[in-house]
């Protein structure tokens, strides 16, 4: 029998072409100071939500397969006052309110760091849908719809 795991948080390591200008939107996003910086590194410590992010300087030329990332919350009102503080803070937040997503009905919002990752604050109002309708970013939905084919 397995040992249990006492899980103490995520962690997402992400590369970025400025660790200084990453660190000014994650200090805004999260609301704490990384808890360590070294030259081309930050690490932020985020007690809520649980998350050890890591910020990579390196030669970033094109998005990798990362589509993006996500806090889920449990109301529309926990939405509405991350996406303010986030506007307050100057994070410029796109609202997506009601929409069909990943065979749920979500209320959302979204902003997105230097280097383009988006991330989102979102509530799943009604789920296990037949349609799964838009699923991933705005920007990712931008590109799809914008392929000539």
């Amino acid at each position: 029998m397995p040992l249990p795991v006492n899980v103490l948080k995520a962690h997402v390591a992400l590369n970025v072409r400025d660790v200084a200008a990453s660190v000014v939107f994650y200090r805004k996003l999260f609301e704490v100071e990384p808890s360590k910086t070294r030259v081309g590194y930050a690490k932020f410590d985020v007690d809520n939500p649980p998350l050890n992010l890591s910020l990579n300087e390196s030669k970033v030329s094109i998005s990798g397969a990362l589509s993006h990332l996500g806090i889920q919350v449990s109301s529309t009102e926990e939405v509405l006052a991350i996406r303010n503080h986030w506007n307050e803070a100057g994070l410029a937040a796109l609202d997506e309110m009601q929409t069909n997503c990943c065979y749920a009905i979500q209320d959302k919002a979204w902003v997105q760091d230097p280097d383009g990752n988006q991330w989102e604050v979102f509530v799943v109002l009604q789920d296990n849908l037949e349609s799964p309708a838009c699923c991933g970013s705005p920007a990712e939905r931008e590109t799809l719809v914008s392929i000539d084919w």
